[in-house]
């Protein structure tokens, strides 16, 4: 095995050819598509007179524009049955296994692809979504790639794509009680910026990665998108190993002993190169929630909401167009803000720890008086494990929601949406204007703990003095 950083590695492992202009034709190890950006794909493929060249290698299902309450098909939104029929029809005409609905595997793409053990390390992973950097937990390099490379995939299994500089983020000491891997991205996000990342791959490392659980690390490289970087990534180890054995397209007897041998040696070495370093202390971050409308605009939930005397001179207009949209007040405190919506689940926070996490908050509690509280598991398998240790039961009590698994207001490609000028407390990983479903919608991104904390107290909370106060059967209504 070479020398160098495990991007590296796997760049040189997948590399096919150096095209004119500098770019690489990379081998694309597993393909994931979904029902929205592969119907276009699939018509460019016919078009040509093209098949798939690795159906083998694809894998799909179904997630963002499935409804949440009732997945009866037809489905009452004529678009979205349309483009399910579509997906469906395409993987029987090109032998792709699809996860579909009831199948005991559908759920979110970037959820169902490590629960099944399709991803694994030393990978090149690929899919026309964003947030595929989720991948990179396992020591892969993933791509969220779009429809027109979707169809470059499907036809040769390949990408032609520049290669980055890689950063090793490096996170030293321990995270606090309270304090979890999506409050840690959001201050690496807020601290590096936005943009910091562009031109970059992400390395995680250091004692705080090192000990994070599998379902953590997949929600920090999700975000790892959110903040400019193509793909975030963490060496896989013992961690990594423990999650994966046993899963249905993870190796068996023999060859998992090959498999974990060949994973070691992919991790970056004591030789490797950084082109950045930038070390944190995660002892010094406390639970974090975005104020603005970019996630790079976060503070700590004890925290002000910025002044403009605070704020980089570059980013300066962006705040301003923050403090309008989001009608906050410069100074202002961000605990106490009143939400409206609270919800757990994406791809980001949708997974059974994250839903463990929530219901520690939410058992023994009620949601606050004209609040919206839903749970949507980020696939079939983790409602079913989730349903398995009561935690449906907890929610429901405390006056949640139970959902069926999909993207549900991450996006609101489906009727899971804002209205009007609500605040969402969401887990998701996006805080756009509109990007819950309402033009005037305003999203806070933070831990599902946090949002379990925001539901049962009516209004942005630290999770911290929750966590440390034995829960009460009364209604919570004020700051506990």
């Amino acid at each position: 095995m070479s020398a160098g950083t495990l991007y590296d590695k796997v760049w040189e492992l997948h590399r096919v050819a150096d095209l004119p202009g500098g770019a690489t034709q990379l081998f694309i190890g597993l393909h994931l598509i979904h029902e929205v950006t592969s119907p276009q794909a699939f018509a460019a493929l016919d078009d040509l007179g093209l098949s798939v060249r690795h159906p083998e290698r694809t894998v799909a299902t179904v997630d963002h524009i499935v409804p949440t309450t009732s997945q009866a098909r037809p489905f009452a939104d004529p678009l979205a049955e349309e483009m399910l029929a579509t997906l469906e029809g395409n993987c029987a005409r090109h032998g792709i296994t699809l996860h579909g609905l009831g199948s005991g595997r559908q759920g979110i793409v970037h959820v169902i692809a490590p629960e099944l053990g399709l991803t694994q390390p030393g990978m090149t992973v690929a899919c026309g979504d964003s947030h595929t950097s989720t991948h990179g937990a396992f020591g892969a390099i993933a791509f969220g790639i779009g429809t027109s490379q979707v169809r470059d995939v499907l036809a040769s299994q390949s990408l032609a794509m520049g290669k980055l500089k890689v950063r090793r983020i490096r996170v030293e000491g321990t995270l606090q009680s309270g304090v979890y891997a999506k409050d840690l991205v959001l201050h690496v996000i807020r601290t590096l910026g936005v943009k910091g990342g562009v031109g970059y791959a992400y390395e995680f490392a250091g004692p705080a990665i090192e000990a994070l659980s599998m379902e953590e690390r997949m929600t920090l490289c999700n975000m790892a998108i959110e903040g400019g970087a193509r793909c975030g990534y963490v060496n896989p180890d013992v961690v990594t190993f423990a999650y994966l054995k046993g899963r249905p397209h993870a190796p068996a007897g023999e060859a998992w002993e090959r498999a974990v041998a060949w994973w070691s040696a992919l991790a970056s070495g004591p030789d490797a190169v950084f082109d950045d370093e930038v070390v944190f202390d995660a002892a010094t971050i406390a639970p974090t929630v975005t104020w603005g409308i970019t996630p790079g605009q976060a503070i700590g939930v004890d925290e002000a909401v910025p002044t403009l005397e605070q704020t980089d001179s570059d980013e300066r207009p962006i705040a301003e167009e923050a403090y309008r949209y989001m009608d906050l007040r410069p100074g202002a405190p961000i605990e106490g803000l009143p939400v409206d919506v609270c919800f757990i689940g994406s791809c980001t926070n949708g997974r059974l720890s994250d839903l463990r996490a929530a219901a520690a908050v939410a058992r023994g509690r009620q949601v606050a008086s004209g609040i919206k509280a839903f749970v949507v598991p980020g696939s079939e398998q983790v409602a079913a494990a989730a349903e398995a240790e009561g935690l449906d039961a907890v929610f429901r009590e405390a006056g949640f929601e139970w959902r069926e698994p999909g993207c549900s207001m991450c996006l609101a490609m489906n009727p899971d949406r804002l209205e009007g000028r609500q605040i969402s407390a969401s887990s998701s990983n996006r805080n756009f204007k509109g990007r819950q479903g309402s033009a005037s919608g305003r999203t806070l991104l933070m831990s599902p703990a946090m949002v379990a904390a925001a539901a049962v107290s009516g209004h942005v909370a630290d999770v911290r003095r929750l966590i440390a106060t034995p829960s009460s059967p009364e209604p919570a209504t004020t700051r506990a």
